[in-house]
């Protein structure tokens, strides 16, 4: 009779290990994908790449360290090591988070001063335009420089519906493009416009 009740006792101690301590870090999960979503919001794939790329790779480690302990018999589970990945991918994900916040606000500074200083650039370039030589060869290159500024116009354009639309990324990209691009032209017209004088002298 003893024997039989410690057995059975035996029996219900096996059983609360097995519930109690063998069972997967569900929790945690739902924290991690609340994170990762949180981190798209913040638009941490966009902003901080590596960081978020970094964070869901330790969240798909540890879905598959989950996976693989669920594929075992309850005793022999452990999730401890889930466990530490998952934590180290939700503070990988407020990292990113953090990070995308910072760099989306440093992206639309840059943006913001790209685009000031192309409206001044754009009239630079068209002031040289009507400095520089105008001859039969002059003539084509003119309207191909023209044909420039219109572009770089249009990419000013661009940049700032950008930046209405809060697209940061984009307008800088879209600003830097059209700068560098107005940036030529107004060099190109100079070294017209100089070649031109020095014939003169």
């Amino acid at each position: 009779m003893k024997a039989k009740t410690l057995l059975s006792s035996l029996g219900i101690v096996v059983l609360m290990f097995v519930v109690g301590c063998k069972e997967a870090p569900q929790q945690l999960l739902a924290d991690a994908d609340a994170a990762m979503q949180a981190a798209q919001t913040a638009e941490a794939n966009r902003y901080a790449t590596d960081l978020f790329n970094a964070a869901k790779d330790s969240l798909s480690a540890a879905q598959a360290e989950v996976e693989q302990q669920n594929s075992k018999f309850a005793l022999l589970r452990n999730y401890d090591r889930a466990t530490a990945l998952l934590n180290s991918a939700i503070a990988a994900f407020k990292s990113a988070s953090d990070a995308a916040a910072a760099n989306k606000e440093k992206v639309r500074a840059e943006a913001d001063t790209l685009i000031a200083q192309l409206t001044p650039k754009i009239e630079a370039a068209k002031k040289l335009m009507a400095k520089a030589p105008k001859g039969k060869e002059g003539r084509a290159a003119l309207e191909m420089i023209q044909a420039d500024i219109t572009a770089v116009e249009s990419g000013l354009s661009e940049a700032q519906n950008a930046m209405t639309s809060n697209d940061y990324l984009t307008a800088r990209d879209k600003a830097q493009a059209a700068m560098s691009k107005i940036n030529s032209v107004i060099q190109e017209l100079e070294n017209a416009i100089g070649k031109k004088m020095g014939s003169r002298s």
